[in-house]
């Protein structure tokens, strides 16, 4: 039984009309869970190919590279998640912002807020627990979706981008199976904030997954 049920049971064309009307949407959302200091119409601007006077460069390098992201996950919906996979998903989003990307950290790392410490990933345990998540036959895709996001971004796999892969990640679980998209708006995202901070403290994942279920999990009311 799964402890979240699909909230959405989308076609294949209504989820990837879904995913095209939200990913402006949902690249802001990955841009305010790093705290970058850019607008939703700034962001949708540069998404357009517009200059925007007072943007840092490096925030719109962030927003480019989850566009580009995004445009790997809409033409890879069919594919199957692997470890490659998700690395590559890091390897667009954090692109000339980290030491390495689309490869699993070798060295150390702190998450501001908190005193926790991700230990240094092992491949073969990480590409184990990947895949349980994957192919446990009793979770739904939301419970999935859920999983992987917390599991990502707690364990800070990569050395840069961790919340927006593990978002990304969570997407495109949700996307290929018709279950919706996950982005959290501006709205909630405070309590977001603070309620992922806990979950770096405990450990304990319970609240955050309940969290983003009744508000951040998004899709067509038909």
């Amino acid at each position: 039984m799964s402890s979240f049920e699909d909230k959405y049971h989308l076609t294949s064309e209504q989820s990837i009309f879904l995913a095209k009307k939200k990913w402006d949407e949902n690249v802001y959302c990955g841009m305010k869970m790093e705290n970058r200091a850019v607008t939703f119409p700034q962001t949708q601007t540069i998404l357009n190919g517009v200059n925007v006077p007072n943007v840092q460069l490096d925030d719109i390098q962030a927003i480019l590279n989850m566009r580009d992201a995004w445009k790997y996950l809409l033409h890879t919906v069919e594919e199957l998640i692997t470890f490659a996979y998700w690395c590559k998903l890091n390897e667009y989003i954090a692109r000339n912002e980290a030491l390495e990307w689309g490869k699993l950290r070798t060295g150390t790392v702190g998450i501001s807020g908190t005193d926790y410490i991700p230990p240094i990933p092992e491949k073969e345990t990480v590409i184990k627990e990947l895949d349980h998540i994957l192919s446990n036959s009793d979770m739904s895709a939301t419970d999935k979706a859920l999983e992987v996001f917390v599991w990502g971004t707690r364990g800070q796999f990569f050395w840069d981008g961790n919340k927006r892969t593990s978002l990304m990640l969570a997407n495109k679980i949700l996307v290929s199976a018709g279950a919706g998209i996950m982005t959290i708006t501006d709205k909630y995202m405070e309590q977001f904030n603070a309620v992922l901070l806990k979950y770096y403290n405990t450990g304990k994942p319970d609240e955050l997954k309940q969290f983003i279920y009744e508000n951040a999990i998004h899709g067509i009311n038909l």
